[in-house]
């Protein structure tokens, strides 16, 4: 257990740190950037909060005594109403809601279309390029797809992108270096989401309540069981987020001169 007292640890990188149990006092966590991380049970008292932006799974957020979560999510349902149709609990709510996504997915693929092959490889305030985008969520499918679901204890393709802060050492690709072209990934996603499809087609009450488990091996998710119900639960979570978040950055790269 390390002590840190009046020292400059500004612009530090903490890549698979723990620092669970740890306490900040009077320190400056100013301009930081926290990215796939857990906060789990986090006590915050005496702080100067401005201009935060939080994006992810939350629950029992409290804000000076009032709890927010449920304000923040009826918010969101509200601007997004389609939203309620990721959460389905039977087979005919899986195939909706793909059916909804594939439709989505296309809108915003024509939209970006619109711009700039150069574009497509851009950045913007350091998310994921539009093109890293589709191979995360072709990564996602294989993970959670082919391998959880199907068996397959190598279904990557080189293109398949992880989320950054996957540990080393798993079997898959991861990069991001690689600078495909729009066709080449769609290629690549239009397989992906057959495959999906072929699965959502065939659930029955039974596939979609029974658990499956993926090869025992290091590759992922950990060969330890899953039910199917949240292995597909999962993918629809990644392409609903990914594509809000894809619309979200393809309207400022709009914006931007090329």
């Amino acid at each position: 257990m390390a002590e840190f007292g009046e020292e400059d640890l500004s612009g530090s990188t903490f890549d698979w740190t723990d620092l669970s149990g740890s306490t900040f006092r009077a320190a400056s966590l100013s301009n930081v950037t926290i990215r796939g991380t857990d906060l789990h049970h986090v006590k915050m008292t005496g702080v100067e909060l401005w201009d935060v932006d939080i994006s992810g799974e939350v629950r029992g957020l409290r804000i000076n005594g009032v709890d927010v979560t449920a304000y923040v999510d009826a918010e969101v349902a509200r601007r997004e109403p389609d939203l309620a149709k990721m959460h389905p609990d039977d087979p005919a709510g899986f195939r909706e809601a793909w059916d909804l996504l594939e439709k989505l997915w296309d809108g915003t693929v024509e939209r970006a279309r619109s711009l700039e092959p150069a574009q497509l490889h851009e950045q913007v305030d350091g998310e994921w390029s539009f093109i890293e985008t589709l191979r995360h969520l072709s990564f996602a499918t294989a993970s959670w797809v082919h391998r959880t679901i199907g068996g397959d204890s190598a279904p990557w393709h080189p293109l398949d992108l992880p989320w950054d802060e996957a540990p080393e050492g798993k079997g898959f690709p991861r990069d991001r270096a690689a600078l495909p072209s729009l066709e080449e990934v769609l290629e690549l996603r239009r397989t992906r989401q057959a495959d999906v499809r072929r699965v959502v087609e065939g659930l029955t009450e039974e596939t979609l309540a029974a658990e499956t488990t993926p090869p025992d091996d290091a590759g992922w998710p950990p060969p330890r069981p899953f039910p199917v119900k949240e292995c597909l639960s999962i993918v629809l979570n990644e392409e609903w987020w990914h594509r809000t978040y894809a619309e979200r950055d393809l309207a400022i790269l709009e914006q931007r001169p090329h």
